[in-house]
C-alpha cells in the first residue's frame, strides 16, 4: 500500500520506519529539505519531499503536524489527493481535531497512538515505538467502515493495542492519564527550581535520581507538546488539574495535623490501585 505521512519528526519517522519494514511503500512531507534528507537516509521513507503532489496516489496519510496546524494542513492537502484518500491524525486531543478536519474532508478518521519519548525530529524516530501501547481510534456518525477499517488495520500492524471511543471520551481520559502528569510533573520542576538556597539547590540536582527522573520525565519533554496539550484541551486539563488540587491540599492538610495513619492508609490505597492503570491492555477485536 501507498501511505504518505505529512510531519517527519518522532511520530511521524516512527511510523515511517515501521511500515517501510512492514513492505508498504512510504512517502513523506516535511518543510525542511534536511528533514527529507534524513528520513530517507534513516529508511523512515522511501521519498520525501515538501511539495503535497508527492502524496496524489496515497491510499492513506497520516498528519503528524502539530496539533495547532492539522486543519490548514489538510486544507493544504486537500487539492492533491485523491477522492478515496484516507486521512487520519495522531494528535493527542481529539475533539478540537476532528471538529476541524471531519468537515473538511469525508473519509478520516481520528486517532493518536500513545507513543513517544521526550526526544524531538526525525533522528528520534525509532522502530517498534508503537509495539504494545495503546493506539486509540475516535469515530464519529460521519465517519465510513471502510475508512475505519482501513486504519484499525495499519494500527494492528503496528503492534498496538486498539481502543475505540468518541473523541469527548478520549479526551477526558487522556486528560487524566497524559495532560494532568504532564502539568503536575513541569510544576514539580519549577518548583525545585524556587528553592530560595543555591546550595540547596544545586545539591538537590546533584543528589537527583531515578525518583526525579521518573516524575520530571513529561514535564521536561517537548514544550510546545505541552502547550498543544493545555491550549486545544483546556477544559478537560482543567477538571482534572481542580481535582488534583483538592487531593492536593487533603494531602497538605492530613500532614499539617500530623495524621500519619491517615497518610499510610492513602499510600496503601494507591499502591493497591496503581497497578489497574498499569495492566496489560486487551486488543480491541
Amino acid at each position: 500500500m501507498e501511505i504518505g505521512i505529512v510531519g517527519l519528526g518522532l511520530i511521524g519517522g516512527s511510523l515511517g520506519l515501521d511500515l517501510c519494514d512492514r513492505g508498504h511503500t512510504v512517502l513523506g512531507i516535511s518543510r525542511s529539505p534536511d528533514t527529507c534528507t534524513q528520513a530517507v537516509l534513516r529508511g523512515a521513507v522511501h521519498q520525501a519531499s515538501s511539495d503535497m503532489a508527492l502524496l496524489a496516489e496515497a491510499a492513506v496519510i497520516f498528519i503528524c503536524t502539530p496539533l495547532g496546524v492539522m486543519p490548514q494542513t489538510v486544507a493544504a492537502l486537500i487539492p492533491h489527493l485523491s477522492q478515496d484518500t484516507i486521512l487520519t491524525d495522531v494528535g493527542s486531543v481529539k475533539t478540537f481535531v476532528v471538529k476541524a478536519i471531519e468537515p473538511l474532508w469525508p473519509h478520516f478518521v481520528g486517532g493518536h497512538p500513545m507513543s513517544g519519548t521526550e526526544f524531538t525530529g526525525i533522528q528520534a524516530a525509532q522502530r517498534q515505538l508503537f509495539v504494545g501501547n495503546p493506539y486509540v481510534l475516535t469515530p464519529t456518525a460521519a465517519t465510513s467502515s471502510r475508512s475505519l477499517e482501513q486504519v484499525r488495520s495499519l494500527v494492528y500492524e503496528l503492534g498496538s493495542q486498539l481502543y475505540v471511543c468518541t473523541p469527548e471520551q478520549h479526551d477526558r481520559a487522556v486528560a487524566w492519564i497524559s495532560h494532568l502528569p504532564t502539568m503536575i510533573s513541569a510544576t514539580l520542576i519549577q518548583a525545585c527550581l524556587s528553592e530560595p538556597d543555591p546550595e540547596t539547590r544545586a545539591l538537590a540536582q546533584s543528589l537527583a535520581s531515578s525518583g526525579f527522573r521518573d516524575t520530571s520525565r513529561v514535564g521536561g519533554g517537548n514544550p510546545q507538546l505541552g502547550r498543544m496539550m493545555a491550549q486545544f484541551n483546556q477544559a478537560e486539563v482543567l477538571r482534572s488539574l481542580y481535582r488534583y488540587r483538592d487531593q492536593l491540599h487533603s494531602t497538605i492538610s492530613a500532614l499539617e495535623a500530623s495524621q500519619w495513619s491517615e497518610l499510610e492508609t492513602q499510600f496503601q490505597h494507591n499502591q493497591a490501585e496503581r497497578p489497574r492503570f498499569l495492566k496489560e491492555k486487551p486488543r480491541d477485536g
